[in-house]
């Protein structure tokens, strides 16, 4: 049997979308996943494709490179993964806050962000149901929403129509190698020889990568979602606190929630969300849960006796200095990395997929992948 040009470890939204745009490109490929397609954090997640959330830098250009990507050659297939161009509202609650959001949005138009300022007496024409307390706000035109499971699952059936392989209940146990070179994975199941391989394996790409033995320090934070009974349109888009951008961004171990909340197509309403670390302890957080809900009444006062008719939590892949892991590790030639996301997997995903591909087969990437390099860490401790 042939060796595929690409092996893919992990059937996510970042496994899937390498898959998609490897075999765009001519590539043949194997993707390789230790339990179900999309089992892990793209399964307990919002499917969030923002660009307000996010601060003038690397990660907001690949957020820009992304939107472009779902907007334009990815529209054709909306429907299949319920894309909703459906823009977000942030909300500032103290005068504070309303001056941060209006210097953040200052900054976000200079990097090339659509933002609208909202005065407070408009905000109903927006949001009818929002409460009325609140100092300052902004509209995102461009934030979007997708069903990640969806999304991940139809790239993935594209990549198959276009030959790839995909592979479920494999388990990878270590790398082959021509030297320092990785030529293929060894599994459970056997070995696996390839051109390259990519390692999209989420919350697990460190262990992943330590077995080709190379560092990329990606780490879980446990995050909870509630998901309301299905009410009339009460919600008309993403919306969120002012806070939630610097929660994002921040370090801290403890328990750290901030208000989002969007109304669903089924008429459920998700709302969020929070970030401790903890491991991959799944035990369910009461604390976490109530203060989600809590501060979501401060924004949604109607929401006050409906019922939740669950929740659910998922584990974010995070890197120290909050920017993903993208790119050919030189470290160890062969291997590649599309992991440590954090909360903007789904929207970030298409754009890593397609830059990764552009470098993997020898094109110039359309955006410098530099800020994003696998050995970044190692230069750092070095130095």
């Amino acid at each position: 049997m042939t060796a595929p040009d690409l092996v893919v470890i992990g059937a996510g939204a970042l496994g899937a979308a390498t898959a998609y745009y490897a075999t765009r490109s001519g590539l043949s490929v194997e993707v390789l996943e230790r339990g179900a397609i999309v089992s892990g954090t793209t399964s307990a997640c919002e499917g969030n494709l923002l660009v307000s959330d996010k601060e003038a830098g690397p990660e907001l250009d690949l957020s820009l490179y992304s939107n472009q990507l779902w907007n334009g050659e990815l529209a054709e297939h909306g429907d299949l993964w319920e894309f909703e161009a459906k823009g977000g509202l942030v909300v500032a609650s103290s005068p504070a806050g309303a001056t941060g959001l209006t210097e953040l949005a200052t900054r976000q138009r200079a990097a090339g962000i659509v933002v609208e300022d909202v005065p407070v007496d408009r905000v109903p024409e927006y949001e009818p149901h929002l409460t009325r307390d609140i100092s300052g706000a902004a509209f995102y035109p461009q934030d979007c929403q997708v069903q990640p499971m969806l999304m991940a699952a139809h790239l993935l059936r594209m990549a198959r129509e276009a030959g790839a392989v995909v592979r479920t209940g494999v388990t990878v146990t270590g790398f082959l190698r021509d030297g320092d070179r990785v030529t293929g994975v060894r599994t459970d199941q056997g070995d696996v020889p390839a051109g390259h391989v990519v390692n999209a394996a989420g919350t697990w790409a460190g262990q992943i990568a330590e077995l080709a033995g190379v560092e990329v320090p990606v780490l879980p934070r446990r995050g909870f979602i509630l998901i309301t009974e299905p009410l009339p349109k009460t919600v008309f888009h993403k919306v969120y606190a002012g806070e939630y951008v610097a929660s994002t961004q921040s370090s801290d171990e403890s328990l750290q929630t901030s208000t989002v909340i969007e109304g669903s197509a089924s008429g459920t309403i998700l709302i969020g969300s929070s970030r401790e670390r903890v491991g991959f302890d799944r035990t369910v957080s009461l604390p976490a849960l109530r203060e989600i809900a809590g501060k979501a009444l401060r924004l949604y006062p109607s929401l006050a006796g409906v019922n939740v008719m669950r929740s659910y939590f998922g584990f974010r892949p995070y890197c120290p200095d909050h920017l993903p892991v993208i790119g050919l590790d030189p470290r160890a030639p062969g291997l590649a990395h599309a992991a440590g996301h954090e909360g903007a997997g789904i929207g970030l995903s298409v754009g890593s997929a397609k830059l990764l591909i552009q470098q993997i087969t020898g094109a110039e990437p359309e955006l410098d992948l530099a800020p994003f390099a696998p050995e970044r860490f190692a230069l750092r401790e070095a130095a």
